[in-house]
């Protein structure tokens, strides 16, 4: 149990580093860097709104808030799927692009000088 209390709070300690970091140095936070990055890795550069809530452990509602936020920026974009009315996509925009490539040196950096 001690064991697993450490790995807690240690994880704990460098989300709130690694976050606090990237929110200083580039507005984001550590979940916009990941839907920015993990954006950047799907074929074509979206996923379905559903599906990068699964990946970012999030649930729908706070997927929705968190690319609201990235919307605003620019960073993200809405496209709705032709085939299905039903199923709307989040696209990387050539500013999110820009900005994760930005962030992402730095963040990097942050994550090996942590470990």
């Amino acid at each position: 149990m001690t064991a697993w209390v450490g790995l807690l709070r240690a994880h704990a300690a460098a989300t709130r580093e690694l976050n606090g970091r990237l929110v200083a140095e580039h507005g984001l936070t550590i979940n916009d860097f990941e839907a920015l990055l993990l954006l950047s890795r799907a074929e074509g550069n979206h996923m379905r709104r559903v599906d990068l809530s699964r990946e970012l452990l999030l649930t729908p509602s706070g997927v929705t808030r968190l690319l609201d936020g990235l919307e605003a920026a620019g960073f993200v974009g809405k496209a709705t799927c032709p085939s299905d009315a039903r199923v709307t996509y989040a696209v990387l925009t050539d500013a999110g692009k820009a900005k994760l490539a930005d962030a992402s040196c730095s963040h990097v950096a942050a994550v090996k000088a942590l470990l």
